[in-house]
């Protein structure tokens, strides 16, 4: 019988909690208009723990699940279902948790070999279509491919024997040439001080592979592309095997390692091509785009002061840092570059998106989530739920934003009207969690006019658990 989860861990419960079920639901009640160009699917990834997980309970550690909003002809459908990992798998059979992904020195005895020969890991990060293939990511592992209709798991994908390493939870794909580019962190080994970073031609086929040392052993999240260089950003939430087996965080901010912008020539490019350019101390899980000019390059941030989420070497929390949309300048034509960066908005934000046709390319309009300050947790009335999606105007510095209200709301995905339509002419799409009826709705929006409201809320009558990262898979 499977035990309860904690009361007090704020990610085992709303609205972060688990759902224990997977269901399908035909034809979702619609309030509002769907607009007749929306044909597609979007996905939703996330952490939703099987069972009551072992040791302390972080939001990363839990089991990978994945909903699906099918939309068609103003109709919209939806099914979810848990990633079938092998670690999903063994404790299914169990009825009990066996592993703490984020120790991997805690865990049931029969199962110390399995953790560090894993290849599928929690999948529960992030999801990418590309060459006929839906993948979801978890960044410590190869990612894993599930049908994309029925979400049923297919299994470990490593691009037919190519991939050797993890893949990153947030690969870049080429809006002209279709070509996906990506990276692992620690690719040779547990805690190893490198990178190496992959790419995929339009088919799927894994064309080329480069790695690249680093100044020290970090967790790198995201990273940004442009149509001259990959820039991969190495911060200091480093990582120690050392540290793990003294009983220390494995991961932690130490910020006296500084901060480094590994800029790589993104045609051609070898490891000894790198380029190691410093910054002053600051922290970002993502990125927005960025681009290249006449040998400047131009990154867009939600930049933290310091890493949330991560404890420092000692195992003290870090200060608290909010972030803010702001702008990575790299000169590559001076004979010492450094970045400096700005910021460019005043609201705080996360989840930053642009219109994928122009990933890589200068670019006006982006897109965010964001707090108003109002929605408060319980627990901590210092934490803020996101639940305002915004937009942000690039060439004018104005930012439109709509508040939900009583609700958080997930990473917005922005949905071309068309390939050929103007730069973000299109939808919005996020999924909301209301506090007041603890149900989810697909909110969707008309991307540059985010102020007016949803044209459209799809209901559902039970929640989405607040996750990560989403993406789009264009329909017929």
């Amino acid at each position: 019988m499977a035990e309860p989860m904690s009361a007090t861990n704020p990610f085992l419960n709303f609205p972060f909690g688990s759902i224990q079920m997977e269901c399908e639901a035909r034809d979702l009640i619609v309030e509002g208009e769907i607009p007749a160009d929306l044909c597609g699917t979007l996905y939703r990834a996330g952490p939703n723990q099987r069972f009551k997980p072992r040791g302390d309970y972080h939001l990363f550690m839990g089991d990978g699940m994945v909903h699906a909003f099918h939309i068609k002809d103003g109709r919209v459908d939806y099914n979810n279902r848990w990633v079938r990992t092998n670690k999903w798998k063994h404790e299914d059979r169990e009825g009990r948790a066996l592993i703490n992904p984020m120790n991997p020195f805690d865990c049931d005895p029969e199962y110390t070999d399995f953790v560090f020969t894993d290849k599928d890991g929690t999948a529960n990060t992030a999801i990418v279509w590309h060459g006929g293939r839906l993948l979801v990511m978890e960044e410590g592992h190869p990612p894993f491919e599930l049908d994309p209709h029925t979400l049923e798991s297919i299994g470990s994908w490593n691009f037919r024997g190519k991939l050797n390493t993890a893949m990153t939870a947030h690969p870049k794909i080429d809006p002209d040439t279709g070509e996906m580019v990506f990276f692992a962190y620690m690719a040779t080994g547990p805690f190893s001080a490198d990178v190496m970073v992959h790419k995929v031609n339009p088919e799927g086929i894994l064309t080329e592979s480069t790695l690249i040392p680093t100044p020290y052993s970090a967790m790198v999240h995201d990273f940004v592309m442009t149509e001259n260089y990959i820039i991969i950003p190495v911060m200091p939430i480093t990582g120690s095997l050392e540290r793990a087996m003294e009983g220390g965080p494995p991961f932690a901010w130490e910020p006296d390692k500084g901060v480094f912008l590994g800029v790589l020539p993104r045609h051609g490019g070898k490891t000894e091509d790198v380029r190691w350019i410093e910054m002053d101390l600051g922290f970002a899980f993502h990125f927005m785009n960025a681009f290249d000019q006449d040998g400047v390059i131009s990154i867009d941030a939600c930049q933290f002061e310091s890493a949330p989420l991560f404890p420092t070497a000692n195992g003290e929390s870090t200060p608290r840092s909010t972030p803010h949309l702001s702008r990575w300048t790299i000169d590559m034509n001076a004979a010492d570059p450094r970045a400096v960066f700005t910021r460019v908005d005043e609201f705080e934000s996360e989840f930053p998106q642009c219109d994928p046709r122009y990933t890589g390319r200068p670019y006006r309009h982006g897109w965010y989530t964001s707090p108003d300050g109002e929605l408060r947790s319980g627990a901590n009335k210092e934490e803020k739920f996101y639940n305002v999606v915004g937009h942000f105007d690039h060439k004018t510095g104005v930012a439109d934003r709509y508040s939900c209200g009583q609700a958080v709301a997930s990473e917005a995905i922005f949905v071309p009207a068309s390939q050929e339509a103007a730069e973000g002419e299109g939808y919005l799409l996020s999924v909301v969690t209301s506090f007041e009826t603890r149900t989810s709705s697909l909110y969707i929006f008309n991307a540059l006019k985010v102020s007016d409201g949803p044209v459209a809320k799809v209901h559902l009558s039970h929640r989405v658990p607040a996750g990560f990262h989403g993406g789009w898979r264009p329909g017929a």
